[in-house]
């Protein structure tokens, strides 16, 4: 065993160098991995745990968890330590766990972007590029807004059940590969978290399991934001790593899904940061839209806030300093920042397709 650990913890070196070379050829990524192997690796988690009704992968991060829990209980408790074979059941351990995880999905994080991918243009983000995207993300959300809610004033509510809203998110997907083949989405394996609360309180809305290819949601949050972060952890599950991505083929799954509340929470998230980023440009065409926007599509924006700030905890800054470091790691320089450059594959998507 102590060999096995050895070389292991060997292999784990030698996997980071491998991961860091492959990472500077994002076509051969695309081509062999992500539009290769990795479509067989998600279908088939996706037929073998799609049908059950709850996360096995979150049976399986929790049995991880009491692993790790009894493992440190026994390194304090033990009067006889050997640090030197702790540090190599250590290293094999992490070996194992890195191999899993870069060959069933994080290999991802190294392929085309979607402006290669998609044929787009990226377009430069100034004050002109962002009042136009606002101004079409308004006028659209106005519309749904008033279609769905019947008076301005009058904040939208999700009528349906968030078992339903799991259920609804795949005919978008269904559509927007009519268009775009690679985002076809079957089986489906989308599923609430069994860890809800704690993701919660961690400041997360859902995530992919790479053990498994389940994508799991946050069943706390708002049923106006379900949608989308829905569609959002599918994205993930078919190959996008990316966070602004993600954020970006979700939007394009619930805008093309035929019901108006996905088209409605879509928009909502898109106008959100593409305000965000216009009042990094100029705070007072910020305001300005701000006053042209309905006050009961502010009452969403409210909504949402107020979820998330009854949560807060002293603890979630570092379950975000942990999570913004893991994605500088893997490619995404700008860390949790990087969700809000959707607005930036948005102005592009709309200069080549249009919105």
């Amino acid at each position: 065993m102590k060999r096995t650990n050895i070389t292991l913890t060997i292999l784990l070196f030698i996997q980071i160098t491998l991961v860091k070379v492959f990472s500077s050829f994002p076509n051969f990524i695309e081509k062999f991995y992500s539009n290769g192997i990795y479509i067989y690796i998600s279908k088939i988690f996706r037929y073998i745990f799609g049908w059950i009704p709850f996360s096995i992968g979150d049976i399986i991060y929790g049995f991880i968890l009491i692993f790790i829990l009894k493992f440190f209980y026994d390194l304090f408790t033990s009067k006889r330590r050997n640090f030197i074979k702790i540090l190599f059941q250590v290293g094999a351990s992490f070996s194992i766990v890195y191999f899993l995880f870069y060959m069933l999905w994080g290999l991802n994080y190294s392929r085309q972007t979607l402006y290669t991918s998609m044929k787009m243009e990226k377009q430069t983000t100034n004050t002109i590029t962002l009042i136009k995207i606002n101004e079409k993300l308004l006028s659209k959300i106005i519309a749904l807004q008033k279609e769905l809610s019947k008076n301005d004033t009058l904040k939208v509510v999700v009528p349906y059940s968030k078992d339903q809203i799991l259920d609804i998110t795949s005919f978008g997907y269904q559509n927007l590969s009519k268009e775009f083949v690679q985002f076809s989405y079957q089986p489906v394996s989308l599923k609430k978290s069994l860890f809800s609360i704690p993701l919660t309180y961690m400041g997360f809305a859902g995530y992919l399991n790479p053990l498994t290819g389940e994508a799991n949601v946050d069943y706390l949050i708002p049923k106006i934001t379900l949608p989308m972060t829905c569609s959002h952890e599918v994205a993930h599950q078919l190959g996008i790593a990316s966070e602004s991505e993600a954020n970006f083929i979700g939007f394009l799954a619930a805008n093309k899904n035929n019901d108006k509340y996905f088209q409605y929470s879509a928009h909502l998230l898109a106008y959100r940061y593409a305000l965000y980023d216009l009042s990094l440009q100029d705070e007072i065409l910020f305001k300005e839209f701000l006053e042209k926007t309905p006050k009961g599509i502010l009452k969403n924006f409210k909504e949402i806030e107020l979820f998330w700030k009854e949560y807060q905890n002293p603890i979630e800054p570092y379950f975000k300093m942990f999570y913004d470091n893991y994605l500088k790691i893997n490619q995404q320089k700008e860390g949790i920042r990087s969700y809000s450059r959707m607005t930036n594959l948005l102005l592009a998507y709309d200069k080549k397709y249009g919105l």
